[in-house]
């Protein structure tokens, strides 16, 4: 009996210590998403100086920005599948070298094209490593909780967009070496990361990878083209923010200073992180559609503030664009994690941020191309009066889809009665 007893303990102590190992490993995963995103947006409110020093015009600015999206785009093709196959450690080894040299060239540059090499790089370590985080952090979720996974990962992801911006700028403005201590810091953190992915256990091949196109399961395919339009225009917005925004902040506030200039992507992402807090557990398909609500608002009022050359508006349009972008986010991206299989997980997340990403980087191309003629001003308030009809289009097929998920729910509880 005793014996028993002594196993029965063992047991218990030994299920604790797998539990506490998973929850160690699922928050090092975080960790490791959150610092890579930091990364990536350091250089946000430092364009500015970087036309300035390097001598080039906002277009190249624009060209800069698209360069990573370009260079993410066919890595997330690659390394999600792949990291299915061959396990998430032999994919985010080579991805986390890739970001400290990315950094690592931000913080020597010496002229423009050091500043594009840098973007390739962390776009190759963004695209190399996101489906494979993800999925992780799907897997190691401590309780087997998909919808609570998928809140950390969009807070991380997010938190890391918005974190960056704000460490560059206060760095930039009130440290020594503006242009390198940032990417030095970056790659400091990162070592931590490193150390986590290297300490993964090694896992065997599980299936046989080739290069493919991205495939959408067909039960998934009518979530994908409905919720994907409205996270593919509301991380158009985030580009927005993240590229030209800052020069605009810069100009409505008639100052030089870094940390204002990095402030406004910030605030759009700080709301968008609290918004998905606020909003875990709702209904996805109603959370998307209120975001779409509070997108359009922000993008019309980011219109007026430059008219109007009003500071208060332009944060007022950012805290309202990023409680949408929030929402809408956090609704589209629960409903494809519940629904997507387990063997093809990091696959599908990848196809789910290639929709991501070109939102990110395609329409502010057009942007900038346009503000080379006519001016940022001008060039930011055409897309808010592009965007807004195509935000609520988007609103209107989610709400179309609502009343009919509604109308086929009704008879099937009708006949259940």
């Amino acid at each position: 009996m005793r014996d028993q007893h002594d196993q029965l303990r063992e047991s218990k102590k030994a299920t604790f210590a797998s539990s506490q190992g998973k929850r160690a490993m699922f928050n090092a995963a975080a960790y490791t998403l959150f610092v890579l995103l930091v990364g990536t947006n350091i250089p946000t409110p430092l364009y500015r100086s970087y036309e300035q020093v390097f001598n080039y015009s906002p277009l190249v600015t624009t060209l800069i920005f698209a360069t990573y999206v370009a260079a993410l785009v066919p890595a997330l093709l690659i390394a999600g599948p792949l990291s299915d196959a061959i396990g998430r450690r032999r994919v985010l080894l080579p991805s986390l070298a890739l970001a400290i040299l990315g950094s690592l060239a931000f913080a020597t540059a010496s002229g423009v094209v050091w500043l594009f090499v840098a973007r390739i790089l962390q776009g190759l370590a963004v695209g190399g490593a996101s489906g494979a985080l993800t999925a992780m952090l799907s897997e190691l979720e401590p309780e087997g909780n998909r919808r609570r996974a998928t809140l950390v990962t969009t807070v991380a992801s997010l938190g890391g967009l918005g974190a960056g911006p704000l460490i560059a700028g206060l760095l930039a403005q009130y440290a020594p070496l503006p242009y390198v201590l940032p990417f030095m810091i970056e790659v400091i953190v990162l070592i931590p990361a490193l150390m986590f992915v290297l300490n993964l256990p090694e896992k065997p091949q599980l299936t046989t990878w080739h290069v493919r196109r991205p495939i959408i399961p067909q039960s998934m395919r009518h979530t994908f083209a409905t919720r994907g339009l409205a996270i593919f225009l509301a991380f158009s917005v985030i580009g927005l923010f993240l590229s030209l925004v800052p020069a605009y902040v810069m100009k409505l506030s008639e100052t030089h200073n870094l940390a204002v200039a990095g402030g406004a992507a910030t605030l759009m992402l700080t709301c968008s992180v609290a918004a998905q807090v606020v909003g875990y557990g709702k209904s996805p398909l109603l959370l998307q559609i209120a975001g779409l609500a509070f997108l359009s608002t922000g993008l019309g009022l980011l219109g007026v503030a430059g008219s109007l050359e009003s500071l208060p508006l332009m944060g007022l349009a950012a805290v309202m664009a990023g409680v949408g972008h929030g929402l809408t986010f956090l609704g589209g991206f629960t409903e494809i994690n519940r629904q997507m299989p387990v063997d093809r997980h990091a696959e599908i997340v990848s196809s789910f941020y290639i929709i991501v990403y070109l939102g990110v980087g395609v329409p502010v191309i057009g942007v900038g191309l346009m503000a080379t003629t006519v001016g940022s001003l001008v060039a930011i308030q055409r897309f808010t009066a592009c965007m807004i009809p195509l935000l609520l289009v988007a609103l209107c097929i989610l709400v179309i889809n609502r009343q009919t998920e509604a109308s086929i729910d009704m008879p099937s509880k009708g006949h259940g009665d």
